[in-house]
């Protein structure tokens, strides 16, 4: 998708982080913006700085995890916009720990929003973008845990970003083999300043932990580790704006994997030689990690 301007975009987990940048930048190059989240006061505050900055916006509170929700946003976007051209499935959240420590709930939220999130975003506006048979893209974010299985950041996170990279490389085949006018990336960043490493503020009572076994859990050494970690890369990583940046440039360009953080891409080499070779996995992120 070579032009923006006057197009509609839709952009998922857009109140804060990666997605609130790309929104801005969706409407810096002339878009109309659709934001979709379900932190009700950051999005008003998105929406709100949007506007004043002179964007054409509409907010939608969405819970990603539910289809009903999805549909009514593709809904609520036609009937004020019309159309739908760009489509960024991004709203992701962080649980679980080890393996033997992550619980049905953890699996149930993350793979609510991070996995079945995407899967009702095409579902709900794909369609719609194959009737119009105009000029569209869709951006599904991943990370790099999509591409290396990381220890202890949660089992649920690697295997929801897995799943999107595995979606979006099956769509980009099938609007390929189709002759759509559909592009179709996979954004898989390292680490971003954003707020994932609290995503508890926007979690769904039903898929609380016990608050006896989550205290139990979250003193444990390794997650206490990982968790500081996590928290020092993030608030020194790359500002979300700079992500934006790249993503509307990939979508230029028609570029699928979109990478964040080229030197990140040792460790997927590594991964390949190890399959190639029958190696079993050696984490780069061991030694960092655990010493």
């Amino acid at each position: 998708m070579k032009e923006f301007n006057g197009k509609v975009a839709v952009i998922t987990g857009s109140a804060s982080g990666m997605g609130r940048a790309v929104a801005e930048r969706c409407a810096q190059e002339g878009m109309k913006v659709v934001l979709a989240d379900i932190e009700q006061k950051a999005l008003d505050r998105a929406e709100s700085e949007l506007r004043a900055a002179g964007a054409t916006v509409l907010a939608v509170r969405t819970d990603v995890s539910k289809p009903e929700a999805l549909e009514a946003l593709a809904r609520k976007t036609l009937d004020t916009f019309g159309a739908v051209h760009l489509l960024h499935n991004n709203a992701g959240v962080s649980a679980g720990n080890a393996v033997w420590e992550t619980t049905l709930r953890d699996w149930q939220w993350a793979m609510g929003v991070n996995l079945w999130g995407v899967i009702h975003g095409i579902q709900a506006f794909l369609p719609i973008m194959l009737n119009q048979d105009t000029e569209c893209h869709i951006v599904n974010t991943a990370s790099m845990g999509g591409l290396m299985s990381t220890p202890f950041i949660g089992a649920t996170y690697n295997v929801s970003k897995w799943g999107i990279v595995a979606i979006s490389e099956t769509l980009f085949h099938e609007m390929a083999l189709m002759g759509t006018k559909i592009g179709v990336s996979v954004l898989c960043p390292g680490y971003v300043n954003t707020r994932i490493v609290d995503p508890e503020r926007n979690r769904p009572p039903e898929t609380l932990n016990d608050p006896a076994w989550e205290a139990r859990r979250q003193a444990a050494a390794h997650v206490q580790t990982v968790k500081q970690l996590g928290s020092e890369w993030c608030s020194t990583g790359m500002e979300p704006r700079e992500v934006a940046d790249i993503v509307l440039s990939a979508i230029k360009e028609g570029t699928f994997y979109i990478y964040t953080h080229p030197e990140f891409m040792m460790a997927s080499e590594q991964r390949a030689m190890e399959v190639l070779q029958d190696i079993p996995p050696q984490s780069l992120f061991n030694a960092m990690i655990f010493g």
